[in-house]
């Protein structure tokens, strides 16, 4: 684009508008820009709004947002306005169903390299979890639908949708979706992290079936064990880490551990620092990385490599906390 282009100066304008205080002069400007003809102006806008929280242009957010779903693939190219819009609607609790509605049936395919793709994935996504969360007699029949849409992350927006908005009904649907099956590992393990968030302990048992599945769905299972942050889906890694003896699983297991944040994971990861094999105590001080800058933990960490006095582990030490 040109530097005189007006949908760079709105762009660029609305990049200074992200940092500044949401003032009736800020929120004036924005409602202007809500009602640019140009889509990549009025999406920008919309993360603005977003970000500043301004929720008095919600109104416009859905005048925009129906404006171009009037005729979205000339009007609205990869979905990049009604996107969003729709996300911001959800993040500002949005709660008529309308617009999300419209966006979890919007299928809008654009030509390139190979076959035509689905932009409007991600609108069905975010628009599953808006519609989830409005008084939509019929929300949970429209949802259920993407947890078989085409595209992956249509699935996984379902899926994010159930695990907080379901209740008892979405528990079930997601063991369902686990149970009948994704050729997509993202998704099952979406439907793990999911399952772990919305019913806790009672999904601990159905998850750790998987910790034995196949390679991807075992470390999707586990992953989402370790970020549940449950001492009972500890306990399930520790007795994995026990009888696993190939080093790609157990570096699975050990960032999964380091994951929860328990204490207690802690200290194991430690105690193999300083007492495990080179290359396992180098495995667990890549997991232990995530707390580089927690000076507690790191220096915990320092002090167990250092005791090592191998060369090994304290070059492993550094690498990771880049110490």
């Amino acid at each position: 684009m040109a530097k005189n282009d007006p949908i760079e100066r709105a762009l660029g304008r609305l990049g200074e508008l992200r940092h500044a205080e949401p003032t009736a002069a800020v929120t004036e400007e924005l409602r202007g820009f809500l009602r640019n003809r140009g889509n990549l102006v009025v999406a920008k806008t919309a993360v603005v709004v977003c970000e500043l929280r301004v929720v008095a242009l919600v109104p416009e957010l859905v005048i925009a947002f129906n404006k171009f779903m009037v005729d979205a693939p000339r009007l609205d190219k990869r979905c990049a306005a009604v996107t969003e819009i729709a996300t911001a609607l959800y993040e500002l609790d949005y709660d008529e169903p309308d617009p999300y509605l419209a966006g979890i049936k919007h299928v809008q395919l654009e030509a390139s390299y190979g076959p035509p793709v689905d932009e409007a994935a991600k609108l069905r996504a975010v628009s599953a979890q808006g519609l989830l969360r409005t008084r939509y007699a019929d929300a949970l029949s429209e949802v259920v639908q993407l947890l078989v849409d085409r595209e992956p992350a249509a699935r996984i927006g379902a899926i994010r949708a159930f695990g907080v908005n379901g209740g008892e009904a979405g528990v079930l649907l997601l063991r369902l979706k686990v149970l009948t099956g994704d050729i997509e590992p993202a998704v099952l393990a979406e439907c793990f992290s999911a399952l772990l968030t919305a019913s806790g302990e009672k999904s601990v048992a159905f998850v750790a079936r998987y910790i034995n599945a196949d390679e991807a769905t075992a470390e999707g299972a586990m992953l989402a064990l370790g970020e549940s942050r449950l001492p009972t889906a500890y306990a399930v890694l520790k007795e994995k880490w026990a009888r696993t003896v190939l080093m790609p699983m157990r570096k699975v297991l050990l960032v999964a551990m380091a994951a929860s944040k328990l204490d207690e994971a802690i200290s194991f990861l430690v105690s193999l620092v300083e007492s495990a094999s080179v290359q396992t105590a180098g495995a667990a001080l890549e997991a232990l990385s995530i707390y580089r800058h927690n000076e507690r933990i790191s220096e915990s960490v320092r002090a167990a490599a250092l005791r090592r006095k191998e060369k090994a582990v304290v070059e492993a030490y550094r690498h990771s906390f880049g110490s």
